[in-house]
């Protein structure tokens, strides 16, 4: 469990789900739906369609990982108070599901007081982790993987409490930051009863229709960030990502790392020194022994005096394994927050890595990473923590039911 709270009363509106009736409401959904693409602030048209844009809730993966990012993310993590039952746990997974299919789908929750704010989706999903305490709580020990717990020490590692662990996982995200906002909301009413909220983390990606589909996203350093992931709905994406066997099947595990980026020494390198440090050029974050943006970079590449092209602690040879099946899916939101005292800057990167297996695939990575790699002169790691990403559902089943069924 998390750290010591107060359990609160859930919301009275929730009466009816918390009695058990929650798969009855389900069934509204899809009328709802209907209803939703008739309200006034809902109206078809080109000027609308970005707003109107919904990625299916239902499937053998939650959306929010095996869809395209959206634009706007907000990573919330709970602790589960003392006294927390495994039956709690059911109700929340019920009321979770839910509203996360209305929301998705663009339909206000369950007595929701501003329905307005719902019928606009955008692209929002809505992905549910579990830590091992929710693990245990839901199927004992012996459900808990090996490696769902803290990533071990790594020597650039300047942690802080307030970025760390947790034992639930929200990750809301759409191409509207007013539907992220009003579903973290409508969300967080759901776990008041059963949870404290530990950290809230957002971030952001090029807004929706300013770049072409499937571009990869750039850092605040001006790097193309992401250029090694496999493309959504891909068989290699698939391979890396996603669990096959037992209760987690169709999931996978999520690492978040809060990464600190120094804008203003990076401020002070000039642009071969940006280069090299990254392997990769800025313009088109093709690999400085040539070619485009995804063409393999060629490692053994010497210039004219014999010294490598790629420098030995370059980032794009410290990242990349030699042995395939280390090779993960990595996702990010940039972040810029208010300074702090003593700061002219408070920004950096929400690093996200999907893999099927923490111990096997992301920290031989890391581990290189730490060791040797040039840009860990300007980025500092302060916040990790570790999820089981629980299977998608269908529309008549809940998340986590694979162990709260």
């Amino acid at each position: 469990m998390g750290a010591p709270g107060k359990p609160r009363t859930g919301p009275s509106r929730r009466s009816f789900l918390l009695g058990g009736a929650a798969g009855a409401a389900v069934g509204a959904v899809a009328g709802g739906a209907a209803a939703a693409v008739g309200m006034p602030d809902a109206a078809a048209g080109s000027d609308g369609a970005l707003g109107l844009a919904q990625v299916p809730f239902h499937g053998p993966h939650q959306a929010g990982v095996a869809s395209a990012p959206a634009a706007h993310v907000t990573m919330l993590a709970y602790d589960l108070v003392p006294g927390t039952t495994r039956e709690d746990l059911r109700r929340l997974m019920r009321l979770w599901t839910d509203d996360a299919r209305r929301l998705t789908s663009g339909v206000a929750p369950l007595a929701d007081s501003e329905p307005e704010l719902a019928s606009r989706p955008a692209r929002l999903t809505v992905t549910v982790g579990w830590g091992p305490a929710a693990v245990a709580l839901a199927g004992g020990d012996p459900a808990v993987p090996t490696w769902l717990k803290p990533l071990p020490p790594f020597s650039i590692d300047a942690l802080e409490e307030r970025w760390c662990d947790g034992d639930l996982l929200l990750m809301v995200a759409a191409d509207d930051a007013l539907a992220v906002s009003h579903a973290c909301r409508m969300l967080g009413k759901d776990a008041a009863r059963f949870t404290s909220e530990r950290w809230r983390q957002s971030g952001f990606r090029h807004a929706a229709g300013t770049r072409r589909d499937g571009a990869t996203m750039r850092n605040l350093f001006g790097q193309l960030d992401g250029t090694e992931s496999p493309a959504v709905g891909s068989e290699e994406r698939a391979a890396r990502a996603f669990i096959t066997e037992g209760w987690l099947a169709g999931g996978t595990s999520l690492v978040l790392r809060r990464i600190r980026m120094d804008l203003d020494t990076w401020d002070e390198v000039d642009r071969p020194g940006r280069e090299n440090a990254v392997g990769r050029t800025l313009d088109t974050g093709a690999p400085l022994t040539g070619g485009g943006e995804h063409d393999p970079v060629d490692l053994e590449a010497v210039d004219a005096r014999g010294f490598p092209v790629i420098s030995d602690v370059a980032h794009v040879r410290r990242a990349r394994p030699d042995d395939p099946r280390q090779r993960i899916v990595r996702l990010g939101w940039n972040y810029d927050d208010p300074p702090e005292d003593g700061q002219t800057s408070n920004a950096g990167l929400l690093f996200v890595s999907l893999q099927a297996d923490v111990d096997a695939q992301f920290v031989p990575i890391q581990e290189r990473l730490a060791q040797a790699d040039l840009l860990n002169t300007w980025t500092t790691p302060l916040g990790s923590a570790v999820f089981a990403i629980l299977p998608g559902c269908d529309e008549h089943g809940f998340l986590g039911e694979t162990l709260l069924g």
